[in-house]
């Protein structure tokens, strides 16, 4: 069966772009999120995140009659979910979109159709979205019923894009293609070659999942060692940059940068999945997660020091200070605030400090909704004008092109290095 229609759930940082791709292609895409704002905002072909090129390619869509968005699903060929998930409780993974998600799409699932679970979801997710497929539609067979001959293909196929480079790297990556069986492999693989540029790799769902824990597992222990290295030389009186920038001099050698922790929803998730699920080996992934939980709150207590330094020098009250935040998306140069360790440490510099709080962020229009009556949103010729105390927390393109040389204040902790 030809894919003629094809449904994204989730419209979200992966689910709109990938929605996009199919319908550069000529497929007519639906996607479906709860979000009313979103739906509306993209059958107007506007968008409602910020991401490179997104905006022209959804107008385009939509202006071609290729992709609609609603807040129900339809049927459809082929079902793509990119929903969230979560933590609760002890950083454990919360499935709860997923499956609201999975029984969305059942009603209207028909024989030969596909199913693919994009969400990034802990080792056995795929096997549990399909029981629950199948506890709602007993008229149709699965693959953990029926293996090959099963009338509903279900596969993973976890995203692996760099967010402000969305609309190259989802075209250009190869894809870990995790079905239930090799027929739903083949069947996902033929889905995605629709658009994909890079190489659709076969494997079963269960290594997918754990390919995609294991890729971010990776990179957040790179990172906890460079921002225990920032600890340690921040204690001994170096420049953490010039260490890394020296030692980085050796050829099997290649130090991340610090910064004030790890955000997003899959570094700063997807490891505690391993964590979660295998508590007694997961020792080196833990510890990682740990150095890097505990960043931010490091930098506060600097931000702490250099306001009592400020006050000793000035001979201001603490209700007269004023401290600057720069940034607070979880990387450079995107609105995406998905546990951002910036935004942690803006609110619990606002809640502690007695004086005004500014908080500068270029990516976005307004504060988000738990920093409104904390914070003051300025610009960044007003920060560097009024403030005190400088902090920056993101190196957006704005705030690294300001030489330091423009930067007067004597009160700066600078978690990324731009103004050292």
């Amino acid at each position: 069966m030809s894919f003629s229609t094809i449904s994204v759930i989730g419209l979200g940082y992966i689910g709109l772009p990938t929605a996009v791709a199919f319908a550069s292609r000529h497929k007519q895409v639906v996607g479906v999120d709860i979000n009313q704002h979103a739906v509306d905002t993209i059958n107007r072909g506007e968008i409602h995140i910020v991401e490179p090129e997104l905006d022209k390619a959804v107008k385009a869509a939509v202006t071609g009659g290729y992709l609609t968005a609603s807040t129900t699903p339809v049927e459809a060929d082929a079902w793509l979910i990119a929903v969230p998930t979560p933590f609760k409780g002890n950083h454990e993974p919360d499935m709860v979109y997923v499956e609201a998600a999975a029984k969305s799409i059942a009603p209207v699932l028909k024989k030969g159709a596909l199913v693919i679970l994009e969400s990034t979801s802990p080792v056995g997710a795929t096997e549990q979205m399909a029981q629950w497929l199948a506890e709602i539609r007993p008229d149709l067979t699965f693959p953990q019923q029926a293996g090959e001959q099963a009338d509903v293909n279900i596969a993973y196929c976890p995203e692996r894009v760099l967010p402000g480079q969305v609309m190259v790297e989802l075209i250009k990556n190869d894809r870990v293609i995790g079905g239930m069986t090799p027929a739903c492999s083949a069947r996902a693989s033929e889905l995605y070659n629709i658009f994909l540029e890079g190489e659709c790799v076969i494997t079963n769902a269960r290594t997918a999942e754990m390919c995609k824990l294991t890729e971010n597992s990776f990179r957040d222990v790179n990172i906890a060692f460079a921002n225990e290295l920032s600890l340690i030389c921040a204690d001994q009186g170096i420049n953490v940059w010039e260490l890394i920038r020296l030692a980085n001099r050796h050829p099997r050698v290649n130090i991340l940068q610090p910064g004030p922790g790890v955000g997003g929803h899959c570094i700063a998730v997807d490891p505690w999945f391993i964590v979660a699920q295998n508590p007694e080996q997961a020792q080196l992934i833990r510890t990682a997660r740990e150095v890097n939980d505990h960043k931010p709150h490091w930098v506060i207590n600097q931000v702490k020091s250099a306001v009592a330094d400020s006050l000793t020098a000035s001979g201001k009250r603490a209700s007269e200070l004023t401290i600057a935040c720069f940034g607070l998306s979880f990387k450079p140069n995107i609105d995406d605030l998905r546990e951002s360790p910036a935004m942690e440490i803006a609110e619990q510099i606002a809640r502690w400090h007695s004086g005004t709080t500014q908080v500068v962020e270029p990516n976005v229009h307004r504060l988000p909704a738990k920093l409104e009556g904390l914070c003051a949103f300025v610009s960044l010729e007003e920060a560097l004008r009024s403030a005190d105390v400088l902090v920056m927390l993101v190196d957006h393109k704005e705030f690294k092109a300001v030489s330091g040389s423009r930067v007067e204040q004597a009160f700066i902790v600078d978690t990324k290095g731009v103004w050292r």
